[in-house]
């Protein structure tokens, strides 16, 4: 398909970049001319072969963007990085968030002394890769309650033993973050977490395959069977499970911007199609409901980016709940279900060829209405809040 031949407005109808300090809006259009070059030429090679492109990750650490806030960028610059990154692949935005966001977080968060310096620079710098890994067979929703992974001390050792799954970048990680229940004499029930060598003796690692979303994405079931952790290797910094939701807030935010920019994806993918695409002698974009589903697209997506950047604000001042999180993900995510859904309509029976862009934005975004606590589970978590009464039993 031709390019545009002319300028058309950009899709951040309310200038919410304006926003941004000088410093962050030149990052960010650095970003996007990596992005323009690096990825979303070959995203959709990628996804369809479900191969994941190592090849770029000298390249993506070069950006300098591994965890903004720390290197004294805002929340808001944060969150439309992680739109950008997902407007152009969301396979790569979730690898960049599970790397920089969880695991390399969790370093500077939770980590000793000893384990940053053995392990901090590298991990930020992509010559090593990390993992969280959470979510069990058996508990996803409920993991807080039903974390089945034990963890028993022995001697200068930890024995771990269960399973995970859905860990992004798990089959090829080279430390994850592993979380275990500690059933040591006298510890019972305490949440420990543990840096765990993804070769560790005992440890299998098997991709989950047959995914019809992030497709990039290499998500592993992990088996642990007598795997041995040095106590040296784990978090000391972790004592219970209000440890996870101070990341998994972060994360869920995150996500949530996640949304946003699938919307803008869906709204590039549609629109350009839109003007270019002739039936019955004249673009389908001048037509009124072809409009009607552009509009929506992009109405959907600055509701969603405006909202998040009331919610980066209040990060900003350390006033973000996970309530008001919870409440963004939930309404952003849904949304964006409706936005993908017209992006696919507008390019008709192109709409379901990767290749035409609209079939893997509507695909992957059934991954990020999922992911980081479900439609469903966020709004219990808002209902909680609003009403005093708690629907989850």
């Amino acid at each position: 398909m031709e390019p545009l031949t002319r300028e058309l407005p950009t899709a951040d109808f309310y200038g919410v970049e304006d926003l941004l300090s000088d410093r962050e809006r030149g990052k960010l259009a650095e970003v996007r001319d990596f992005l323009d070059a690096e990825i979303r030429p070959h995203a959709a090679a990628w996804w369809d072969a479900a191969e994941f492109p190592f090849q770029i990750l000298p390249k993506l650490a070069a950006l300098e963007i591994g965890t903004p806030v720390r290197r004294g960028y805002s929340h808001l610059f944060t969150g439309l990085l992680i739109a950008e990154l997902s407007r152009a692949d969301v396979s790569l935005a979730t690898f960049f968030m599970v790397h920089h966001d969880l695991f390399v977080e969790s370093l500077h968060r939770f980590g000793s002394a000893e384990q940053r310096a053995r392990l901090l620079d590298d991990a930020a710098s992509l010559r090593t890769t990390g993992a969280f890994a959470l979510t069990e067979p058996d508990h996803g929703s409920d993991v807080a309650r039903g974390l089945a992974t034990t963890a028993v001390r022995d001697g200068d050792e930890w024995v771990l033993n269960g399973s995970k799954r859905w860990i992004g970048n798990g089959t090829f990680c080279d430390h994850m973050l592993l979380w275990a229940r500690d059933e040591t004499p006298g510890s019972v029930g305490a949440i420990r977490g543990f840096i765990v060598a993804g070769d560790l003796p005992g440890l299998k690692r098997t991709r989950i395959e047959g995914k019809t979303a992030l497709r990039t994405v290499q998500n592993a079931d992990i088996e642990l069977h007598g795997v041995r952790v040095p106590e040296e290797d784990r978090f000391a910094g972790i004592a219970s499970f209000a440890d996870t939701n101070e990341l998994l807030r972060g994360s869920r935010a995150l996500v949530a911007w996640q949304a946003v920019g699938q919307q803008l994806a869906a709204f590039d993918v549609a629109r350009s199609y839109a003007v270019q695409r002739r039936q019955f002698g004249k673009p389908i974009g001048s037509f009124q409901m072809v409009q009607d589903r552009l509009v929506r697209i992009l109405g959907n997506a600055v509701s969603g980016a405006t909202m998040m950047t009331r919610v980066a604000q209040l990060e900003e001042r350390g006033l973000a709940g996970m309530p008001q999180i919870a409440l963004a993900k939930a309404h952003i995510t849904s949304a964006m279900r409706e936005s993908v859904g017209h992006a696919r309509a507008v390019l008709g029976g192109n709409g379901i060829v990767t290749g035409f862009g609209a079939a893997k934005v509507f695909a992957d975004a059934e991954a990020i209405y999922t992911y980081e606590g479900s439609y469903e589970v966020n709004t219990l978590i808002v209902g909680r809040e609003i009403t005093g009464v708690s629907a989850i039993h």
